[in-house]
């Protein structure tokens, strides 16, 4: 197929792009510069601007694109910078897929388990409804501006993504240092519930939600079992053969993080209810095996 992918600069969205490449999709490559060969077209989705006509014939379009939740402290500047990123690059794409003579079949859309906000000891799945703050407001929008597609007959998957386990980029990539250095240990309390996947598992979900058309909507990308920031805490030392004695108290976590230090310490225990009941086979679906992938990927 032809394939457009938005933020293959970042770690899913490369990493989404060299695989389907590598199975010899034709993949087209959103990028905000001026395009270095016919695998790149241009796009500017603060201006709502996009290649229309290097879109053409795509049969499939990701967006995975917007700026990193946990690069900087959440003042309202950057507030503004993330949601802008997410909400205005998806409903440009949205808008230009409806456009198109020939529309893609699908538009799968990152999306977030910020959704569900706080859940504390219970279990969330696609049915649920949003959370409260910052960001389950933030992923409200954000799917909201897929609405040009989803009017338009094309269908639109929402991936809400966990924490991917990966040490070249995202969120975990910090942890594997910290934790070499025997520095390594809970945050908070640790009671509070971490829904992860191992990066190999993300990139075939997204893989599968391109090639299943029965699945639409929101889909929770993360593995089936959760675990607390303590059994994360613990798998990571076992596997690092480090000691886990070390811990951030939470108010320390809120000086240094500010807002964002209430999602650090939050709690979402999510089920993939979608991906399960679709027939989605993960190849890491314990922390262990997650971890070690990660290690062992180049």
């Amino acid at each position: 197929m032809k394939i457009a992918v938005s933020g293959t600069s970042g770690l899913i969205g490369g990493a989404l792009a060299t695989a389907l490449a590598a199975d010899g999709h034709d993949v087209l490559r959103l990028v905000r510069h001026a395009p270095k060969g016919p695998g790149e077209a241009r796009w500017d989705p603060d201006a709502g601007t996009v290649d229309t006509d290097a879109l053409a014939g795509c049969q499939a379009v990701v967006h995975l694109a917007g700026a990193g939740i946990g690069d900087r402290r959440w003042t309202d500047d950057r507030k503004k910078v993330l949601r802008d990123s997410r909400v205005n690059g998806t409903r440009t794409l949205a808008r230009a897929a409806a456009a198109l003579p020939t529309p893609p079949s699908v538009l799968v859309c990152g999306s977030a388990i910020g959704y569900y906000g706080e859940t504390g000891d219970g279990w969330v799945d696609e049915s649920s409804p949003a959370g409260e703050g910052f960001l389950a407001d933030l992923v409200v929008d954000w799917e909201a501006a897929a609405d040009p597609a989803r009017d338009a007959g094309i269908r639109t998957v929402h991936a809400r993504t966990g924490l991917v386990v990966a040490k070249n980029g995202g969120a975990w990539a910090p942890l594997f240092p910290l934790f070499r250095a025997g520095l390594g240990g809970r945050l908070g309390s640790g009671r509070q519930y971490w829904s992860f996947i191992a990066l190999a598992d993300e990139i075939a979900a997204l893989r599968f939600l391109i090639d299943t058309p029965g699945v639409s909507g929101p889909v929770n990308l993360t593995a089936p079992e959760p675990l607390t920031n303590r059994e994360v805490t613990r798998a990571m030392g076992r596997v690092l053969r480090r000691p886990t004695l070390a811990s951030v108290p939470g108010p320390v976590l809120r000086t240094v993080l500010g807002e964002f230090a209430g999602d650090v310490l939050g709690s979402q225990r999510v089920r993939p209810r979608k991906l399960l009941d679709a027939g989605f086979t993960y190849r890491y679906p314990e922390i262990d095996q997650a971890l070690r992938a990660a290690l062992s990927a180049s």
